[in-house]
């Protein structure tokens, strides 16, 4: 048996890692498009590095583009067996896949119509066919239950707290008369999370795949969430007279934004302004995690006794259409406008920064993880003249940010989790998704707490077990 490690290797980005048996039989776990890597990306997404056609199951830990977002360029290519996921980790995966294509086609088309030669023109990764075929080939598997791939192959989803449908992934495989568990954390979320449930126990595994995103990180903040918001949006709109951007991704962290909100609403302490979540995705992501109340923790049960819909409140409205966006822009009354995407690298958050950084009264508040080179990393780290659309913009408004809504767990919640194995009878431990010096740093941080072997793999590099 052999794995290789083609994706998230040394990078936040592009999850996949493909499992060889010495039948011939492969397993990759997640799909992931490359995102936010500068000039390199597009050629990452290009090539695989293994042949689609080979692979003969596929495991998906969650609906995050940068670990599902390759599944239709996979079975364009050749990949004919099944997807594995959570039930909660499809219904959002068709979203975001049918988002991916529809954006991917009309870049496409867009960097068309200035090239005459069709041998010249660009082609999508995708398109919604391809999609669509992928949707075909998904097999959902709850959490909490052993499921028989084939023979030799047993598999365990438990739940990894990061979105709804998130999983760790644990196989069984039965090969040349030995047994081997290997445990894939996905991504790991927090222990304690406003929404979520905490990551589960797992049972002991030889081989252990893990997210290390935030493996020299901790998500300390002195004020609670809610708390930090009310001060915040008090202090911009009430005060200054200004608007509150808040760039977040469309899944999970929207979500616990409108939790909190929902929550000031509750205890009669949200402030009387107009609040927008100007994202089309953020509707139908939100009402996916409406469609799942099992993946809630016991403090959202609560709540549900007296509000039956947490993610609505006084003032909100999801903006849709293009023209709806754009009118915010000419609307100088206060408000609160959360805007994808998380990074701040695309989407109409883009717009609605460029509209306001250059305005002392507003504030851009960041939410979540940032690469470092990304628009919202230069801002977290107090950059004062930023690039928008091609030109120059100096940074007058406040920068903030709330460092315990990241999705991903810091490093005490990383070895939580792994807190339940025994480390002496882990044979490899392998780190993934994370910049390479974290990765560093969390290994020590690792063998400190009595694993002996902790790699990280390179991009490709194959280990045999």
């Amino acid at each position: 048996m052999k794995i290789a490690f083609h994706g998230a290797a040394r990078a936040v980005t592009g999850s996949k890692h493909l499992i060889t048996l010495s039948n011939e039989t492969q397993i990759l776990l997640d799909c992931g498009l490359f995102q936010g890597m500068g000039d390199i990306t597009e050629g990452l997404n290009e090539s695989f590095g293994f042949d689609p056609a080979k692979v003969t199951y596929m495991i998906l830990s969650h609906a995050h583009i940068d670990h599902c977002g390759l599944l239709p360029k996979l079975v364009s290519e050749g990949f004919k067996g099944t997807i594995y996921c959570t039930p909660a980790t499809r219904d959002l995966a068709r979203i975001l896949l049918l988002d991916s294509a529809k954006i991917q086609m009309q870049d496409a088309e867009y960097a068309n119509r200035k090239i005459k030669r069709v041998e010249d023109q660009e082609m999508p990764l995708y398109t919604d066919k391809d999609v669509n075929q992928t949707l075909s080939q998904f097999k959902t598997v709850p959490y909490d239950q052993d499921f028989i791939i084939d023979p030799t192959i047993n598999l365990r989803f438990t739940d990894a707290g990061h979105i709804v449908g998130s999983a760790a992934v644990h196989l069984k495989i039965n090969e040349d008369g030995k047994t081997t568990h290997i445990t894939f954390s996905g991504d790991v979320g927090r222990y304690g999370d406003l929404l979520l449930k905490s990551p589960q126990t797992f049972p002991q595994a030889d081989y252990i795949i893990m997210e290390s995103t935030y493996g020299d990180s901790l998500h300390v903040d002195l004020e609670p969430i809610e708390n930090m918001l009310l001060q915040i949006i008090k202090n911009t709109c009430e005060v200054k007279k200004g608007k509150v951007i808040i760039p977040a991704f469309s899944v999970g962290r929207t979500q616990e934004l409108l939790y909190a909100l929902n929550s000031l609403e509750l205890k009669n302490q949200l402030p009387n302004v107009r609040y927008y979540v100007d994202s089309p995705l953020s509707l139908e992501a939100t009402q996916v995690l409406k469609d799942h109340p099992e993946v809630y923790n016991n403090g959202v049960k609560e709540v549900f006794k007296v509000d039956n819909d947490i993610f609505d409140f006084k003032g909100l409205k999801f903006i849709e259409s293009v023209e709806e966006s754009k009118s915010l822009n000419g609307d100088d009354r206060p408000c609160v406008i959360i805007s994808s995407s998380g990074m701040a690298e695309g989407g109409r958050v883009r717009h609605h920064i460029r509209n306001n950084i250059i305005d002392r009264k507003n504030t851009i508040l960041m939410v979540g993880y940032a690469t470092a080179n990304s628009l919202a990393g230069r801002l977290i780290a107090g950059q004062k003249k930023v690039w928008l659309f091609g030109q120059e913009y100096d940074v007058q408004a406040e920068v903030r940010s709330i460092k315990s809504m990241s999705a991903h767990g810091d490093y005490e919640d990383l070895l939580q989790f792994l807190s339940v194995q025994d480390p002496s009878k882990v044979k490899q431990l392998f780190l993934v998704h994370g910049e390479y010096e974290v990765q560093q740093k969390f290994a020590q941080r690792i063998l400190n707490n009595g694993f002996k072997n902790v790699n990280i793999p390179e991009y490709h590099q194959e280990f045999q077990l």
